[in-house]
């Protein structure tokens, strides 16, 4: 009983960003769990390399590439989507870019390709996803992924943080729009990891040091810290969970 509850066996499972860095984590722990997993992405080989994982793991998966700041094709996408399994079960947003200057040098282009991947796409992606799990009478689940910087200030990185603060806005209020109709929303609020957005970061002693001296648990996390996170969310054990942030960040929030 305890173990069904926190399963996400048969589950559909849609994980954009899934062709590396916590994307990747993310679907493969759902592939283990038993669901079946719609990979997207924009770089074929990643998705293909992602797949492998995905059938070592013992699941299916179907692979569909996509520009997700193409916003005027996101519905064209989420009916892709759920014609991949026939229906979706849950989404998980996990794909975004970082970007790391001076605010005063930060370009009008940059700063509305940073919010289009990390803010636009996901809402008007679970907006349409959401849409469909209404009329077909499923109680989805929307796990997306925010950051500490939703929470706190963090230098030379304003447009991303405005975006990861602006997903908690949307988390709030679609968990509102959709409770009645039994589909919840909620976010995963990662600490720093070694990925491709921190990579450049991290290879800097000085703020790699000054990183490290932040979190109580000593360590980076693992991409299987943020999937574990987003299998909870994901299982009937929160279905009475929504509109919530879960930081998973090695004790970073709680100094």
């Amino acid at each position: 009983m305890t173990s069904s509850r926190f399963g996400v066996n048969d589950k559909v499972v849609v994980v954009t960003g899934a062709g590396r860095g916590l994307g990747r984590g993310i679907a493969v722990a759902f592939a283990e769990g038993g669901a079946q997993i719609v990979l997207v992405s924009r770089t074929k080989s990643e998705l293909d390399e992602t797949a492998s994982m995905v059938k070592e793991a013992g699941s299916v998966s179907k692979v569909v590439m996509a520009d997700l700041t193409d916003l005027e094709g996101i519905s064209a996408l989420a009916s892709t989507l759920w014609d991949s399994f026939g229906r979706v079960d849950v989404v998980v947003q996990a794909a975004g870019r970082q970007l790391r200057k001076a605010s005063a040098d930060v370009t009008v282009a940059e700063w509305r390709a940073i919010l289009d991947l990390n803010l636009s796409a996901p809402f008007l992606l679970s907006a349409a996803l959401g849409k469909m799990m209404v009329e077909s009478h499923v109680a989805g689940r929307h796990i997306f992924i925010g950051s500490l910087a939703s929470k706190i200030g963090l230098p030379n990185v304003v447009p991303y943080a405005a975006t990861k603060s602006g997903v908690v806005g949307v988390v709030h209020g679609l968990a509102r729009e959709w409770a009645a109709e039994g589909i919840t929303v909620n976010a995963v609020l990662p600490g720093y990891f070694d990925t491709e957005l921190t990579r450049d970061l991290l290879s800097d002693p000085v703020r790699s040091n000054w990183v490290m001296s932040r979190i109580p648990m000593g360590r980076l996390g693992d991409p299987q810290d943020v999937a574990s996170a987003c299998l909870f969310f994901a299982s009937d054990a929160a279905k009475y969970v929504t509109g919530e942030t879960l930081a998973v960040d090695g004790g970073w929030l709680a100094t």
